[in-house]
């Protein structure tokens, strides 16, 4: 699964950083209306953004099938919780910080299971995370100011 997220993280990265398509992804991230006055062609780029979030899930989904040996209704319950956490501490908007966010919630998941901790407690775990992360940066954007 690493070797997956790696290349699917390189593919984002110059995607997003190399491409015309990925300046268009930011601009109406940021402003919907203010892409359109650019001169971007919003229906069309996210359409383009859709199908490719669609294919992303449709890999994560085999792959996570692939990896419990199989997959029911309630797969993947609860990772919405884990993908914005990863998002928040990896700072939004880049795709190593992303990586990076993905990587720190994956380790805390490991740890926690080898330490035998109840899987109840590893959302509060995650919380806490979050809470410290989301207070850091809150911080460092109050010191700019």
């Amino acid at each position: 699964l690493f070797l997956f997220a790696l290349v699917v993280g390189v593919f984002m990265w110059l995607l997003y950083n190399k491409t015309r398509h990925g300046k268009y992804m930011y601009a109406i991230g940021g402003n919907e209306n203010a892409a359109a006055v650019a001169g971007v062609n919003v229906p069309a780029t996210l359409i383009r953004i859709y199908t490719l979030a669609g294919a992303l899930y449709g890999l994560a989904g085999f792959l996570l099938g692939a990896k419990a040996g199989g997959a029911s209704t309630a797969t993947g319950f609860g990772y919405e919780l884990e993908a914005i956490a990863a998002c928040t501490i990896g700072g939004v908007g880049t795709v190593p910080g992303i990586l990076l966010g993905v990587l720190v919630f994956e380790v805390l998941k490991i740890c926690l299971q080898y330490m035998q901790v109840n899987p109840a407690y590893t959302y509060i775990a995650q919380g806490i995370v979050i809470v410290v992360a989301v207070a850091l940066d809150l911080r460092k954007y109050l010191a700019k100011k």
